[in-house]
């Protein structure tokens, strides 16, 4: 009897693992595709929301833009002569114009995600973690930078050191103190928005690999639970 029992209980539990054990091969095309577009449009509405909010850049130990460090010896010159706080004004609406522009991906990200084929679907699926961030760097990177560019222009426009610092970067840049693309202030801001959105992009798409039970859809649990098995 007692044997009887040992063997139904062992039969039950290989039963139960093997009813579990779904794999990326046992997803139907449709479930992979639809799990995974679920969850990066989920991505990047967190993304998007985060960034472009208040000091969604500013107060971001992540992706907070600096002076590019070209401009450091120019940034402690202005302090040693006080002028620390339009240092610290010029770096405050550097964020603020990022943060103003931040909202533009979403549209561009969620474009890219109905677009995309199963054959990405797939190599998102079974590539590394950040497979997923480094394909919309591949397919937004040009027309965000599009997008950001006239608002990040806009809104640093009235920042009277804007145009001090393009002037005193075009010349540095010229003996070699300052790379090229960092010696127009709104084309270096605008880069560092870009990065921002993927960095935060691709910190959701970790969460998401990391923890798939938590999410609220359950194509994407079922989905994301199977790539590790």
């Amino acid at each position: 009897m007692k044997k009887s029992i040992t063997t139904l209980t062992l039969t039950l539990t290989l039963f139960s693992m093997q009813a579990s054990a779904l794999s990326v091969d046992d997803l139907t095309n449709k479930e992979a595709s639809g799990g995974l577009k679920d969850a990066l449009i989920q991505c990047a509405g967190k993304a998007v929301s985060k960034l472009g909010s208040v000091d969604g850049f500013f107060k971001s130990k992540d992706v907070k833009i600096p002076l590019p460090e070209t401009m450091k010896k120019a940034e402690k010159a202005m302090r040693m002569f006080g002028m620390g706080k339009q240092a610290d004004e010029l770096v405050l609406k550097m964020n603020r114009a990022a943060e103003a522009a931040a909202p533009e991906a979403q549209a561009l990200l969620v474009n890219s995600i109905k677009q995309m084929r199963l054959t990405d679907a797939i190599a998102i699926l079974t590539g590394g973690n950040d497979a997923a961030t480094q394909y919309f760097k591949k397919t937004t990177s040009g027309p965000m930078a599009e997008k950001f560019l006239p608002i990040v222009t806009k809104a640093t426009e009235n920042v009277q050191l804007a145009q001090q610092y393009n002037k005193f970067a075009e010349m540095g840049s010229k003996y070699g103190l300052v790379k090229k693309e960092n010696a127009n202030l709104e084309q270096y801001v605008t880069q560092k928005a870009l990065d921002g959105v993927y960095v935060m992009m691709g910190q959701e798409e970790a969460a998401i690999r990391i923890d798939p039970v938590s999410q609220a859809s359950g194509l994407i649990k079922k989905v994301f639970g199977a790539l590790g098995k």
